[in-house]
């Protein structure tokens, strides 16, 4: 009797190892990173030009695939869930995404985290759905995630996604291109994003161009030569359009506190997560600058950790997200929109600016 049920535990064993190696195996096969510089499809509604000396805005906003309202806690950060809680809440909170950006009505806006399909979203197409309900934006979408079926936590697998950044503006764009940035190359990089930026130029009338490029950078990478090789590259990218004449305005999530003292500022812990390290802003380009001014008196976050609901007493929360601006842009003031968390785990940061002539 021993022995029959020593042969069934090891036939159940070598069942389990067959089955983990082969989803292993399908995690290799499966991946692909994009190509670099890719060119991008843009959507045209308008074909008006920016003008230098005259006053617009700027928005950049993380929507966390439409699945993070303040009620939500993701297991990456120490919560409970993986998916969004339904398709009707990601529609609600895509309906608050469109209604904030309606208020604060920026020009040019750039938003991360767009899931194009997704078990995590519950398959609704972000991408289309801010284009039909964003009316008289031009818009691109580069693609920085598409992974394969992950079976973690086993509770509830957050499965299969494809997903990106979505630029939008109310002026015409030309030269879409997706630039591919450096991950980990172990088996991290299964959990992390393929990350990219996508630029696009934006004519301005009588002058050069206004490069607007769009960016996530990696959040929970704690190798930092990876954090350093993705902002070489974006910084060297900005700076050479910098050098030709052109304006550069960057937008993003930029995964680094770009206060620099954000725990201080908000009285949260001094111990930093791997994505709320301070921005190097020494490591900048010459004629470029993070705009802060009034940010920390404010005290107004642009993100949570999604360890727990959110809770305005006792939330862990930061500001990694805004712009990288050169010295050509005037820039009149910098805000963040406090909406209470309701629709992402990330609040939208607005930047009025003006070209300068």
């Amino acid at each position: 009797m021993a022995k029959k049920i020593s042969k069934v535990l090891l036939a159940l064993l070598f069942l389990i190892l067959l089955v983990l190696g082969a989803y292993v195996g399908y995690l290799y096969i499966a991946y692909d990173r994009l190509p670099d510089k890719q060119k991008l499809t843009i959507e045209q509604e308008s074909d008006a030009h920016l003008k230098a000396d005259i006053s617009y805005r700027a928005m950049t906003y993380n929507i966390g695939y439409g699945s993070y309202p303040s009620s939500y806690s993701f297991f990456m950060d120490g919560g409970k869930k993986s998916r969004a809680d339904s398709k009707a809440s990601v529609e609600k909170n895509l309906r608050g995404v469109v209604e904030t950006t309606e208020k604060i009505d920026p020009s040019l806006a750039f938003y991360q985290e767009v899931d194009e399909d997704g078990d995590r979203s519950h398959h609704v197409n972000e991408v289309n759905w801010l284009r039909n309900y964003l009316l008289g934006y031009n818009s691109l979408y580069g693609q920085n995630y598409d992974s394969p079926y992950l079976f973690y936590p086993f509770n509830q697998p957050i499965g299969k996604a494809k997903s990106g950044l979505i630029t939008m503006s109310k002026a015409e764009m030309t030269d879409a291109e997706r630039y591919s940035l450096p991950i980990e190359t172990n088996y991290n990089k299964f959990l992390d994003l393929d990350r990219a930026f996508t630029t696009t130029k934006i004519p301005v009338e009588g002058s050069n161009d206004l490069i607007a490029i769009n960016v996530h950078l990696s959040a929970y990478t704690k190798d930092k030569s990876v954090q350093e090789a993705q902002l070489s590259k974006l910084f060297n990218y900005m700076e050479d359009h910098y050098k030709k004449g052109n304006y550069v305005i960057v937008g993003g999530d930029f995964n680094h506190d770009v206060l620099g003292n954000s725990p201080e500022v908000f009285g949260t812990s001094k111990k930093r997560e791997s994505w709320n390290q301070p921005f190097p802003k020494e490591d900048l380009p010459k004629g470029f600058e993070i705009p802060v001014d009034g940010l920390a008196k404010a005290k107004i976050p642009s993100s949570r950790k999604l360890d727990a609901p959110y809770d305005k007493e006792t939330a862990k929360v930061t500001l990694i997200d805004g712009f990288i601006v050169s010295d050509n842009v005037s820039v009149e003031k910098v805000q963040v929109e406090d909406n209470e968390f309701k629709y992402s785990d990330h609040q939208p940061v607005y930047l009025d600016f003006k070209l300068k002539k």
